[in-house]
Order: C-alpha cells, then structure tokens, then sequence
C-alpha cells in the first residue's frame, strides 16, 4: 500500500504543473478580462427578474385602499397594450428612483389580459428595465370594483390613485407628467 502512494504522488505533482500552465495560458488578462465581463453580462440578465404577483381585488383593496399604512401609495392602472400608459411609465419611475428613501411607493397596478403575465406582462417588464413594483389585477366584474376605487373614474387608462395613510384619496384620470405627479405628492407628505 504505501508502495502505490509513493507512485501517485510524481502523478498527482504532474497534474497540479499541467493544471497551472493551462490556467497561465488560458487566463492571459484579455481572457481575464473577457470573462469578468460575460460574468457580469450573465448574472445581470439572469439575476433581474421582477416577479409579478397576481391579486384579486379583496386583495388589492385590503393592502393599499385601506388606511391600516404608514406609507403614500401612488397606484398607476396601466396596461401593456394601451400607449400613453407605455409612454407614461418612466414618470412613475423616477419617482420611484427619487423617493425610494421616502415612505411613497409606486406600483404600476397591470389590466392586462389574464394569463399574460408570463407572456406579456415580465417581458415588458424585463425590456423596459422598470423598478417600480408591478401586479396584475386579476378582478373581473370592474363594474364593481371600479367605483371601489373612485366613483369619478369610468374605468379608462392611464389612471392614478394617490392613498394617503389616513386613507384619504386622489384621483386623477389621464396621463401624468413627473411635475404633476410630485406635485400631488409634495402636497399630501406636508
């Protein structure tokens, strides 16, 4: 036995200098420099994936409409189809970029269609780089639930909820600017 130890060792020592010339050769600083990239390349693709919930409207209601937060809730109705909801949408993310250390958060609340989270919904998501909280509002019945939200709100998007903590409510239908938008909120966190 110690006879087969003894001939492994010259083996195991040609193995570990092999290994050090293909590492010496193979990883020359542009290789270095290649990999560190594609690494960075990989993991920041695969890493950004926003996962969008699915809420019914008791769900929806009972986490932003009631007054049980500390938090200015800015609730935008939009879908991926409906064009001046898209163009509207990097207002709503510089907010969410500018107040992230504030007690107000976005969420862009999605009408779309059900079952196109993961077809329609995520890639948007993941193509336009948004960072505001997304959901998908899965509440058939809107004749309902929509005056829930506003009695001034006929159901047409964009539209956009500011719920205050104590409750308190502002509607505003149509589009929104940036200067609007913290307009509203300025007011309401005074």
């Amino acid at each position: 036995m110690p006879g087969n130890q003894a001939s492994f060792v010259p083996f195991l020592q040609f193995h570990q200098k092999c290994i050090k010339i293909v590492k010496a050769r193979l990883f020359t600083k542009p290789m270095k420099i290649l990999a560190a990239v594609l690494s960075f390349i990989f993991i920041s693709a695969s890493s950004y994936s926003q996962e969008v919930a699915e809420v019914t409207f008791p769900e929806f209601e009972k986490q932003y409409l009631l007054p049980a937060h500390d938090t200015l809730y800015v609730l935008n109705f939009w879908a991926t189809w409906c064009a001046p909801c898209v163009k509207e949408l990097p207002e709503f993310e510089k907010v969410t970029t500018e107040m992230q250390d504030q007690k107000v958060r976005v969420v862009l609340v999605s009408l779309d269609f059900p079952g196109q989270i993961e077809s329609r919904i995520e890639p948007f998501i993941k193509k336009h780089n948004l960072n505001s909280r997304v959901i998908f509002l899965n509440a058939p019945g809107e004749n309902e639930w929509i005056p829930k939200v506003s009695e001034s709100w006929d159901g047409t998007i964009p539209a956009t909820l500011f719920v205050m903590p104590d409750g308190s409510r502002e509607f505003v239908s149509g589009s929104m600017t940036y200067d609007k938008i913290n307009s509203i909120i300025q007011s309401k966190i005074k």
